[in-house]
């Protein structure tokens, strides 16, 4: 194995005291950077994700442009809904469309829990190909969307500000609700096992829309299935939780037994820690809008 050169996320996230806090950006491989706009108008989107060459490629950009201190895989939480057997369009300006959502029964035997090995060997093979670029510069995070979130486009088959219509089925329908959120929770599992042993060095999993549910229906529809992934990969990597938005639960994502939580810009760093108590890395806080200036400026303070 290859030794890392720069370890402070690591060391941050095993609690050790490191010379300056890391830093990275959750969407780093993007559409700010000129070389991958280059690509972009090359290829469609899930193009890029499923060819490990260029998946390799945009995960590398930032690292190496900017200078940040780990590299983030690119490619999207929609791959894990496609490899359980639905369609996912992603479409200019429009943003991602599951034609044939889930609304009944008859249409949850349209999709399983699949062997990742098979059906998402190119985000694995991506992962082999960055590890062996990068050539132990910084470490690679690797990512899944939380069960819930990845509800939530399966069944409003689109993107939505509110995902009224997922909301909906888990109250109606909460048998085949938790079905679901068990078979994705699954096949998450397995995908994030794929990831480690092809060689990310941390995993975050993404809660997209864990802000969209009271405290309760959080626990009961999103956290009983993160706290299953955060079971089956303790102790492999570390592994990072960002619930946007559900700053109510952040004492409850604390005690998973994960080692980082994320915030967002809604929810002041003191409150948070006041909330998740001191045990546990905090990561984030910045505008989404302002982060390219934030970071900045944040490196400028740091170097």
């Amino acid at each position: 194995m290859t030794r890392l050169k720069n370890d402070l996320l690591l060391g941050t996230l095993r609690g050790e005291q490191v010379e300056r806090p890391p830093v990275w950006m959750m969407r780093q491989a993007g559409r700010y950077l000129p070389e991958y706009r280059v690509l972009r108008e090359k290829y469609g989107f899930f193009e890029r994700c499923q060819t490990p060459e260029l998946a390799c490629e945009i995960t590398i950009q930032p690292v190496e442009i900017v200078g940040v201190d780990a590299a983030i895989l690119f490619s999207d939480i929609l791959v894990v809904p496609q490899a359980m057997g639905m369609e996912v369009q992603l479409i200019e300006s429009k943003g991602p469309v599951l034609p044939e959502p889930i609304k009944t029964a008859d249409d949850l035997l349209r999709i399983s829990v699949p062997d990742v090995k098979d059906r998402l060997h190119y985000v694995f093979d991506a992962i082999s190909l960055i590890k062996q670029e990068l050539n132990g510069k910084v470490p690679l995070i690797g990512f899944a969307g939380a069960p819930w979130t990845l509800l939530c486009y399966m069944v409003q088959g689109r993107g939505s500000k509110t995902f009224d219509e997922a909301k909906a089925f888990c109250y109606t329908n909460p048998e085949l609700a938790h079905q679901l959120l068990q078979m994705i929770t699954d096949t998450t599992i397995a995908y994030l096992k794929g990831q480690v042993e092809a060689g990310v060095d941390v995993i975050q999993i993404f809660d997209s829309w864990g802000g969209l549910l009271s405290r309760t229906d959080f626990e009961s529809i999103s956290l009983r299935y993160i706290r299953q992934i955060v079971n089956a990969l303790k102790g492999e990597v570390p592994i990072i939780l960002f619930a946007k938005g559900a700053w109510h639960s952040l004492d409850s994502m604390a005690s998973t037994g994960a080692e980082a939580l994320g915030i967002d810009w809604c929810c002041p760093p003191e409150t948070a820690r006041k909330i998740a108590g001191s045990k546990i890395v905090l990561q984030g806080n910045l505008i989404p809008q302002n982060y390219w200036r934030q970071f900045q400026q944040l490196r400028k303070r740091l170097n």
